[in-house]
């Protein structure tokens, strides 16, 4: 049976370039790039290049990119320096209600050492307001932390807008976006959104888990994350991931010269999504269309999503009910958005690629009729 994969929020094939390069980076240019001798150098070479390749379809400077094992680690990287740097100016945060849990999780955290967190709660499409965040700021704010493309209705937030703000009140607030789901889909630079920090993940775009980014802001005086052997300028000690950071560049560099292909390919498919889905599926409703190209939020109000993403899974259909770190368990993003729990609960997230084609859309709108029809005679 064939797969039908509309889940690249949760995580993107590999490229196939990437992979012959995550390959090429393990059996023939191994060596250790902090090692003196040929094979060692030659690494250190090619970890230098790659990292200007991931700062050009970033849109910075090399020195700017601090290579990570995740999206996760650069969240959690971001939160504690912004907060280091600002331990002498205040214990106030800002961030949103509908952030990663790589970014909540560390501000709970601070909470408990007593930080005051402010989470911004979204409207009914899942957008935070500039106005709410302008009337929570501080003097003693040290830290807003906003994602730039919400990973479960592709919501797209007011980052460059909340720089803006935070210039115009002089604030000492430092500015990061988890940007993991907008990286390579949307076209921005750090400079154009005026963060500090920015956080990307490799295999969100095409490369293998375990690699991803934190964007620096040149300037900021920063403390080591790992202690150690004095890798990436000694802020995170380690030996470099050569294999996937080489994977990792390829995905990059080939996902900006197709940027603005991929994005009106992606934005077409999804706009037929949005209008065949409602048009044949009886009941189907759409929560969240999604300002990013390749990510909307529908909702099936009655049948249980868990038991549709199986249903569609034994049909060859690959989809979620929200973020993959949930488990099965329910949505913060949704619960923010104070939808009713009818529409809470059938909650089908499908992200695309331009991998994907009409011809799958008008297969998951045929499943998800059978659905409704089967599940129903099931007794749901």
């Amino acid at each position: 049976m064939p797969i039908i994969y509309l889940d690249h929020a949760a995580t993107t094939p590999v490229l196939p370039a990437a992979a012959q390069a995550a390959l090429a980076a393990m059996t023939q240019d191994f060596g250790n790039p902090s090692s003196l001798h040929s094979l060692g150098t030659a690494a250190a070479k090619a970890v230098t290049a790659q990292r200007e390749d991931i700062a050009s379809a970033l849109g910075c400077r090399g020195e700017e990119v601090y290579f990570t094992s995740c999206g996760t680690e650069g969240d959690n990287w971001a939160v504690a320096l912004a907060v280091h740097l600002g331990r002498h100016k205040g214990k106030h945060i800002i961030t949103t209600a509908i952030e990663h849990s790589a970014v909540l999780e560390p501000c709970r955290a601070l909470e408990r050492e007593g930080y005051a967190v402010t989470y911004l709660r979204p409207d009914a499409q899942g957008r935070v307001s500039l106005a709410e965040l302008e009337a929570a700021l501080r003097p003693d704010t040290v830290l807003v932390s906003m994602m730039l493309v919400n990973n479960e209705t592709g919501s797209i937030q007011p980052v460059a807008e909340t720089a803006h703000l935070l210039r115009q009140k002089k604030s000492p607030a430092l500015l990061h976006s988890d940007a993991v789901q907008g990286f390579l889909k949307i076209p921005f630079t750090p400079k154009d959104l005026g963060v500090d920090l920015l956080t990307i993940s490799g295999h969100k775009v095409g490369a293998p888990k375990g690699i991803g980014a934190l964007y620096i802001r040149a300037g900021l005086q920063v403390q080591p994350l790992l202690r150690g052997g004095g890798q990436e300028r000694g802020l995170r000690s380690g030996t470099e991931a050569t294999a996937q950071i080489a994977a990792f560049a390829w995905a990059a560099k080939e996902g900006a010269e197709k940027l603005a292909e991929h994005q009106t390919y992606v934005q077409a498919l999804k706009d037929y999504a949005l209008e065949t889905l409602p048009q044949t599926v009886p009941g189907l409703v759409v929560v969240a269309p999604g300002d990013a190209p390749h990510i909307c939020a529908v909702s099936l109000p009655g049948y249980p999503s868990q038991v549709v993403v199986r249903y569609l899974s034994d049909k060859g259909i690959c989809l979620s009910s929200g973020s993959a770190c949930h488990k099965g368990k329910a949505s913060h993003v949704y619960a923010a958005m104070k939808l009713s729990k009818a529409v809470r609960d059938g909650m089908l997230r499908l992200s695309f690629a331009p991998s994907n084609t009409r011809e799958e859309i008008d297969a998951l709108a045929l499943a998800l009729t059978q659905a409704s029809r089967e599940l129903v005679s099931m007794g749901r």
